[in-house]
């Protein structure tokens, strides 16, 4: 893998080398607050290449990491949504108890009560 890239990385240097002698037109780039030099439009072609390359990954990153967390989100709200659900069933069974455990005493007081004759 790493000689593929190796092997990539040059090609791509030689065609960026061959851009450059090839395009020697000198062009001058006139910004709207400044003048840059005159360069070769095959120099020209390579920056801007460049600067869109790395302005388009920095902005892909900044795009995947605002996605990643908005699926975070949904996850954590899926969980918070399954705990809450799981609390409330947790809440019910142990209401259900307190009733059963209520009426068992309940029985075993009216049967105590029952038990003793009058003197």
């Amino acid at each position: 893998m790493r000689f593929i890239l190796i092997i990539l990385l040059v090609l791509v240097f030689i065609y960026s080398l061959a851009l450059v002698l090839l395009n020697s037109t000198p062009v001058t780039v006139d910004l709207w607050f400044t003048h840059v030099p005159e360069m070769r439009v095959g120099l020209l072609i390579l920056i801007t290449l460049a600067l869109g390359v790395i302005l388009g990954l920095l902005i892909g990153v900044q795009a995947f990491k605002v996605f990643q967390s908005h699926w975070e989100i949904k996850r954590l709200n899926k969980e918070i949504d399954r705990l809450r659900k799981e609390q409330v069933e947790s809440a019910q069974q142990a209401a259900r108890e307190a009733a059963a455990n209520a009426r068992h005493e309940k029985t075993v007081l009216d049967i105590h009560a029952n038990d003793k004759s009058p003197l």
